[in-house]
Parts: structure tokens; C-alpha cells; sequence
């Protein structure tokens, strides 16, 4: 059977909260203890330390020096695709039960490290201690549902029916190959490890490239899982994504893509991955998801769940709410009431307790905050909350901005449509629920969208016209992010998507194998 991880929630049903916080500080002062270290890429089970190296600076205060790691060239990267298609054939015939049991004893083993695990990746990415704790508890159940999955199907072989007895029949799913696995820095155990897991635990051999803010996380992965693995079966490389992104798409080697990341990378390596010859390509590309609220909406509920998908993780996530379309009757309370719960929100160092804010990822991130705010009072966007860059104090070396709230620009502004990754958020007002509707459906992405509405009908015509993957009613927890393996499958529509199959749903291996339909004659 498949059980979640769910830390927090257990600690919270538990009475267990202090215990939680008081691990989670123990494991924050073991990580101050082991900064600065130089990292290996892996390439056919070696660990290599090359002389070109790059160092990765905590978010939080770019003057903590994390991890310096090699800068991986073509070379390296030809080097890591030709390991993995040397390691494939014996990989591929060990049998599904042992495959499923060596990511099983990983997920274990992540299990008992989770807090460390967390506390790193705080320092890494700058998540606050809950967000962190919940991307180690996806990794690990990405890693214990698809040994699941494998399972229950018997590896995905069966026996099918035929009318002739002398011909017994079967279909079986075989892996492709090698797969190239693409990686973002928002998620660095979850989507890195689970887009990882979905592609070796199918029998396929791997070379997964981390984002560069964030290798550290996923490199604890490859370096637990390697030595359980045949010699090559994965690689791990890091560096620039235009020499090793750009490698394994262009290789004709690489039989598979799984990538996540913006749409204009994503379209551009579908392009150029499948353009002499088709091969699966399993994109998750953003979104500019839409929360719409109605007036017979719970406003206290409302509020609470914009403002926990808007600005959770500063809004770098793909499912984040990025604008909020409110019934014209109640859009002056709602509003009030969603600017006065921000202005609380505390920013801060986000492996601190009570943190809920921490920094934004990098330079580029802030300088796209900044073009955001101008753009805003450019076009007459009335800024309501944040807006600022914050450098008081212990975040004076970080990249903290306040979390911003905008109103007033036109519908079909470009804030209203791009994808910003960050925390910023539109609010735009409407007369007819139709009308709602329409404006969140009128954009390229398909991701996720929430609705709050005390109105069965309204609710029913929501779920039946809404043009995204992932959609919630009446969340307050969280109006549009938030998915549980097993339970909610992650996937995008339209331009969020490639595939129409969800991480964490029992779909979701299947896009990694394709069948074979076995005929046996008497």
C-alpha cells in the first residue's frame, strides 16, 4: 500500500509541533556547520571534481558560499548520454520487483534524513521551513507511489484475449532508452526526483541535469541512488543549460525528454528535440493561474486561500494564483480584506520559525520584480500593497521584496497574461460569472485554477468550463497550489503542458514506456 509522507500534517494531528520546529533547528545549525564544499558530477558511477566550477550562494544572504560545483562541458555531457546507453540493457532486464524495492529503500532512506534534507534546501532555494518540508515529502512519495504503481500493474505486462487458442497474446510496456531529465530550481527535490524516478524506475537509464541555483538537493538523490543502480543507468551533470540542456536535446542518442521549466524553453527543446524524429518529450511549462470570486463567496476563505497561493514561496511556483477576478458586488471588501492579511505576511530568513516569506531566487528575479512594479505604474496599475525591494537589516544581502498586490490595469495587459514567477498579484473586478470564466480561460496557459463561490450551480459550471489541469473550489488552505501524490495529479492543459498526464498520478509512468504486443503461435 501507498502512504503520503505528510510530515506537517501528521506533526499537526499529532500534537507534534514542537517537536518539528525543535528537529528542524538542529538540522539548521548542522547545515551552518557544512557550507562551502566542492561537489562531483556523476558519470558512470564516478564521482568527478573538474577544475572549472561555479559557486552556489544562498538566496538569503548571497555571501554564505553553499556549494561550489563543476561546470560541466559537451564533452562531459556526450561523456554522461554514452554511460547511460551502455547501462541500459542490464538495467532494463532487471525485474520491475527489484527496481520498485531500490526505489523504495531510497525513498526510506530520504525519510530519515527529511529534516536535514529540508533545513539544506531552505538555505538552497530560500523556502520557508514548511514549503521545504513539503518538497521532501513529495520526493519521497513520488519515489514510494511509482514503486506502488509498478507493482499493482505487474510491471505493465498482461495477458490479452484472442479468439484463436493457438495464438496466446500479450502487450507489455518497454522502456525507450535514455532519457534526459531537466530540472527547475523551484522544486529541487520533488520535480528533480520525481521526473528522475519516473524515468529509471521504468527501466530507462538516466542523465539529470539540476538547475544551477539549486544542484545541491538533487545531487544528495543521485548520490544515494547510484550506487543501488548498474554502473551508468544515471548520470548527473551540472552546468550551464545552454552546453548540457542543450546537449542532451540536440544528442541523437537521448531517446526521451522530461523537462520542467518556462514555455519558451520548454517549446523551443520540444522543437528541436523531435524535429527529425519523434520521440516523447513530457513538458511542464508554467501558468498564470486564475482564482475567481464570487459574491457569495466566504471571504474570509477566499482571502486566506488567494493569499497562501499567491505569495507561498513568493509566487515561484507553476501553479501559483497570479490574479483573482472578483464579482464587482464584494470586490472592494474582498480586496480590503486580502491587502490587510498581506500586510502582515512576515519576510524574513526563511529557515527562521516564523518566517513565511523568504528571499526570491536570483538577480534576474529581482530585476524582473522591479521592470513588474514599473510596468504596473506605467500603464495606471494601482499598487495597493508592496512594491519594494527590501534590504533592511538581516535582508540586506538577500533578494527580498515585498509581496504586491495591483489592481486597475487593463484585462488584457501583459502582468495580466506572461507568467512572472514571483510575488505579484492582479486583481481585476467583473460583472457576470460568465464574464469570469471567459477571462480566465483566455490565456495560452492551462495549469491550475480555484474558484470560491457558496453557489452549487456556479460550482458545477466552474468544474465543467474551466481550462486547466488542476482546479479547487472554496480552498482556503491554498486557492490553486498544493497538489498530494496519489490523491491530485499534476498536470497542465494547452501550453502547460505537453502530455495530458499528471506527476503523481497513476498515468504518469506510462509516458516513459511504450507497448510491444507479443504473439505466441502452438
Amino acid at each position: 500500500m501507498f502512504e503520503n509522507e505528510y510530515t506537517w500534517g501528521k506533526a499537526v494531528a499529532s500534537n507534534a509541533i514542537k517537536e518539528f520546529d525543535e528537529k528542524f533547528e538542529k538540522a539548521v545549525e548542522e547545515i551552518k556547520k557544512d557550507l562551502g564544499k566542492d561537489y562531483p558530477i556523476i558519470i558512470n558511477g564516478k564521482e568527478l571534481f573538474l577544475d572549472e566550477k561555479f559557486e552556489v550562494k544562498s538566496p538569503s544572504d548571497t555571501r554564505i558560499i553553499l556549494a561550489r560545483f563543476p561546470s560541466a562541458t559537451k564533452e562531459d555531457t556526450s561523456s554522461a548520454i554514452n554511460s547511460a546507453k551502455e547501462a541500459f540493457p542490464k538495467w532494463s532486464r532487471i525485474s520491475y520487483q527489484q527496481r520498485a524495492k531500490i526505489f523504495k529503500d531510497c525513498a526510506d532512506e530520504f525519510s530519515k534524513q527529511k529534516f536535514h534534507l529540508a533545513a539544506l534546501m531552505s538555505f538552497e532555494n530560500g523556502k520557508n521551513r514548511l514549503e521545504a518540508m513539503g518538497d521532501i515529502d513529495e520526493a519521497i512519495d513520488f519515489m514510494r507511489f511509482y514503486a506502488y504503481q509498478l507493482e499493482i500493474n505487474n510491471g505493465f505486462s498482461k495477458e490479452t484475449k484472442h479468439p484463436n487458442p493457438k495464438e496466446k497474446t500479450r502487450t507489455a510496456l518497454k522502456p525507450y532508452g535514455v532519457w534526459g531529465v531537466i530540472a527547475p530550481f523551484n522544486f529541487p527535490s520533488a520535480i528533480a526526483i520525481g521526473m528522475t524516478t519516473g524515468a529509471l524506475i521504468t527501466g530507462n537509464a538516466a542523465v539529470l541535469k539540476p538547475a544551477s541555483d539549486t544542484p545541491i538537493s538533487s545531487f544528495k538523490f543521485a548520490q544515494t541512488i547510484y550506487k543501488k543502480l548498474p554502473t551508468g543507468a544515471i548520470n548527473f551533470l551540472t552546468g550551464a543549460g545552454s552546453v548540457v540542456g542543450k546537449t542532451l536535446i540536440e544528442s541523437p542518442l537521448v531517446d526521451g525528454i522530461v523537462f520542467t521549466g518556462s514555455r519558451n524553453v520548454g517549446m523551443s527543446g520540444f522543437k528541436k528535440f523531435t524535429e527529425k524524429v519523434a520521440k516523447p518529450f513530457i513538458a511542464e511549462m508554467g501558468g498564470k493561474n486564475p482564482v475567481i470570486v464570487t459574491d457569495s463567496a466566504d471571504l474570509e476563505k477566499a482571502t486566506d486561500g488567494v493569499l497562501r497561493a499567491a505569495f507561498g514561496y513568493g509566487g515561484q511556483k507553476c501553479s501559483a494564483c497570479s490574479r483573482v477576478y472578483v464579482q464587482k458586488k464584494v470586490a472592494d471588501e474582498f480586496t480590503k480584506k486580502l491587502v490587510e492579511k498581506t500586510k502582515t505576511i512576515k519576510v524574513g530568513l526563511p529557515w527562521k520559525k516564523d518566517v513565511f516569506l523568504g528571499p526570491i531566487i536570483n538577480e534576474s528575479a529581482l530585476e524582473k520584480f522591479q521592470e513588474a512594479v514599473a510596468h504596473a505604474q506605467k500603464d495606471g496599475g494601482q499598487i495597493l500593497a508592496g512594491g519594494s525591494i527590501l534590504k533592511d537589516g538581516e535582508l540586506e544581502h538577500g533578494y527580498y521584496v515585498e509581496p504586491t498586490i495591483v489592481t486597475r490595469l487593463p484585462k488584457n495587459h501583459r502582468l495580466m497574461k506572461e507568467e512572472l514567477f514571483l510575488p505579484f498579484l492582479c486583481i481585476e473586478s467583473y460583472e457576470d460569472y460568465d464574464e469570469a470564466i471567459k477571462l480566465a480561460n483566455d490565456i495560452e496557459y492551462g495549469l491550475t485554477a480555484g474558484v470560491f463561490s457558496e453557489n452549487k450551480e456556479q460550482l458545477e459550471k466552474f468544474f465543467d468550463n474551466i481550462e486547466a489541469g488542476v482546479v479547487y473550489a472554496n480552498r482556503a488552505s491554498s486557492a490553486t497550489t498544493g497538489t498530494l501524490v496519489g490523491s491530485q495529479p499534476f498536470v497542465g492543459w494547452k501550453d502547460s503542458g505537453s502530455s495530458g498526464k499528471g506527476a503523481g498520478g497513476e498515468r504518469y509512468l506510462l509516458q516513459f514506456l511504450r507497448e510491444q504486443t507479443q504473439t505466441r503461435c502452438d
